[in-house]
């Protein structure tokens, strides 16, 4: 959780676990060079109570010599789950004081018991493993929960030991919140009639599930590189997840999710198994709805991610020139090119990245645009004319990646194409005596 000297901030509400978690350092300080400050956020969501624990709070860290940051966050405004928002503040708020460097971990109070409630709170709502892993002691982004093994009772009974006083949050006992009737009548009534070491063994299973999700992360990292991400997508072939175990497949489609929505809010069971389902199935086409993210099928490829609507676009190339085709992430450059390098003409036959015209059989009036529905030419090498659509269904080029795909024209006939190559009237032979070279590079 620590290195020696570093600088912890230790989230202090004023409630019994900080307050505690808040001493415990403050003795162990020493002993490992740390430098401790104190920070508390006011949710202002009970009045005169929340500026009385902030008092409390600045008080507290005054009388330990320690630095406070004290801020203010009125979230009775925010839309959704108050609990949800209330947290979503203080992450934020830790965040920025890892991030501006003020501190290197930010300590939070969270106890055994914290544990046990988020365990069975997670469960009942249909969690995987990942949730049921619970409250992870250390985050990657910097919290540490050192109380994580130690129970709420353990906590308050060290506290009168010491005679530490503390403030009790009156919203604590309001049945309203969910968390609430877990922890003061569920789980009661559970140790009571089921298992009275329901605390201790709703914590073993999260220490359980992490190991196993340290397990799956390591495994899903070598797994990723079947996959390919952009710019607010992830594709995966669907071949390469229906190959896999359901097990290792429902966590790839899972980490896809995530990486592609930036979360997993509201993405349960069901969602994970239709896209799943998508994979699996014999046809290469479909479409999966998941909370706030589109995934497509097409072909062997699912595309994660909500797509843009498609941008037009009519570019006059200058020759030479680059035209930038910023929509599908492209470069095309005309270059012209005198006959007697004759090196280009030969290596575009087997690169299909690159295409060579006669420009002595063109016109000059080029135009670069996205292909649209019912165009065909007859590329060179074909023997007639062909749809564009259908050269795509042919090379099994996905939905998601037409509506930007570039076409030369040459007045009002398509000479290149991308991938496919140049129409066979105009493209460049041992009679051509100047050629157009076209070759596409990805941005």
């Amino acid at each position: 959780m620590l290195e020696p000297g570093q600088t912890v901030a230790v989230a202090v509400s004023g409630g019994a676990d900080s307050v505690a978690l808040l001493h415990v350092l403050q003795e162990l300080a020493p002993a490992w060079n740390l430098s401790l400050r104190v920070v508390h956020l006011n949710h202002q969501l009970r009045g005169a109570e929340s500026d009385a624990d902030a008092a409390f709070v600045g008080d507290l860290a005054a009388r330990l010599g320690l630095p406070c940051t004290i801020r203010q966050a009125d979230v009775s405004r925010s839309p959704g789950n108050l609990e949800q928002a209330a947290r979503n503040a203080r992450l934020a708020l830790f965040r920025e004081i890892i991030n501006s460097g003020a501190a290197a971990r930010v300590a939070t109070g969270h106890t055994g018991s914290d544990q046990a409630e988020t365990v069975l709170f997670r469960f009942l709502r249909g969690a995987g493993t990942a949730g049921l892993s619970g409250i992870l002691p250390v985050t990657a982004d910097g919290l540490i929960r050192p109380l994580i093994e130690i129970d709420r009772p353990e906590i308050e009974q060290f506290l009168r030991a010491q005679g530490i006083p503390w403030r009790e949050d009156s919203s604590n006992a309001s049945l309203d919140f969910a968390r609430n009737r877990i922890r003061h009548q569920l789980l009661p009534q559970l140790e009571r009639d089921w298992n009275p070491a329901i605390r201790s063994a709703l914590g073993h299973a999260a220490d359980w599930a992490q190991a196993e999700e340290a397990y799956w992360n390591e495994e899903l990292d070598r797994l990723w590189a079947n996959g390919e991400e952009g710019l607010g997508f992830v594709s995966l072939k669907a071949s390469a997840l229906a190959a896999l175990p359901l097990a290792a497949a429902r966590r790839l489609v899972r980490r896809a999710i995530q990486r592609a929505k930036g979360n997993l809010r509201g993405v349960g069971f069901r969602h994970i198994d239709a896209v799943v389902a998508l994979a699996l199935a014999p046809s290469g086409r479909g479409a999966v709805q998941v909370p706030g993210l589109h995934i497509v099928r097409s072909f062997d490829w699912l595309r994660f991610g909500n797509s843009p609507p498609a941008q037009p676009y009519n570019l006059r190339p200058a020759v030479p020139g680059v035209a930038r085709i910023s929509a599908a992430g492209l470069e095309i450059s005309l270059e012209l090119i005198e006959k007697t390098e004759t090196s280009p003409l030969r290596d575009s036959v087997y690169n299909t990245r690159m295409g060579c015209l006669d420009w002595q059989r063109l016109s000059g009036s080029l135009l670069l645009r996205n292909w649209q529905p019912g165009d065909r030419y007859q590329p060179r090498g074909s023997t007639g004319e062909q749809k564009i659509k259908t050269l795509f269904q042919k090379a099994r080029v996905p939905a998601w990646e037409r509506n930007h795909w570039p076409v030369l024209l040459d007045g009002s006939s398509i000479v290149w194409v991308r991938r496919f190559g140049v129409a066979a009237q105009v493209a460049a032979d041992s009679a051509s005596t100047v050629i157009l070279r076209i070759r596409e590079e990805t941005r």
